[in-house]
């Protein structure tokens, strides 16, 4: 199997829209040999721990209403033409979303980190909802067939919260800037939200190499 690291933040929508058209390929070719893990990279790691205001924090970002609303007109635009049916008007608040993370990587261990990461986006961009309360990612963690009371205690702990920070910094100081970045097999870095066709072409590519490598048993 080939290894797909994706480095990601539950609140990055150019992020739900990247995993949304690779979602579309992997299902696509259900024989892909891709096993994808996911890495935590805090868009706004100085964020206070309760969160702030959506529209302040927006306003504040890009200098103003009409800054903002230009800045995500190319996001509406993208996720509509990806059929997703993100409601920004219900989202009040940016959350920081180093608890985030912490869910996904937990989720991980017990191979449901895709899972968390989609009803992540799903709660944050479809239902409006704060990711970084804990008791949104306790429901969250149920909803995916984790032990909600663990996860509570969890999250009222500092468990791996050390360890998500030390590995956004390690990203940061690789090389990654901004996300989607996506690192195929350790090599290939693709950014950004790619559409759905590349997604296919590398697929196949992976593909054919593997089947044209000598089998060792022979």
């Amino acid at each position: 199997m080939i290894p797909l690291h994706i480095f990601s933040d539950p609140i990055c929508p150019w992020c739900y829209i990247g995993k949304t058209r690779l979602d579309r390929a992997l299902e696509a070719r259900p024989q892909h040999p891709l096993t994808i893990q996911w890495h935590p990279f805090q868009l706004n790691p100085e964020m206070p721990a309760g969160g702030m205001d959506r529209r302040d924090y927006l306003e504040t970002k890009f200098g103003g209403k009409d800054g903002a609303v230009r800045a995500y007109m190319p996001v509406v635009e993208e996720a509509a033409a990806s059929g997703l049916e993100i409601d920004f008007e219900a989202i009040k608040r940016t959350p920081n979303t180093l608890d985030a993370h912490r869910l996904i990587h937990w989720a991980g261990i017990e191979g449901r980190q895709t899972a968390a990461v989609s009803r992540l986006f799903r709660a944050y961009f479809n239902e409006g909802l704060d990711i970084g309360d804990r008791a949104t990612l306790t429901e969250i963690a149920g909803a995916i067939g984790m032990d909600a009371d663990l996860v509570a205690r969890l999250l009222d702990s500092d468990a791996d919260a050390d360890d998500i920070r030390a590995r956004d910094a390690d990203a940061r100081h690789k090389g990654v800037t901004s996300v989607p970045t996506f690192v195929i097999a350790n090599q290939h870095v693709v950014p950004g939200a790619q559409p759905t066709e590349l997604w296919t072409r590398v697929i196949d590519d992976i593909t054919a190499q593997i089947k044209a490598q000598p089998d060792e048993g022979a």
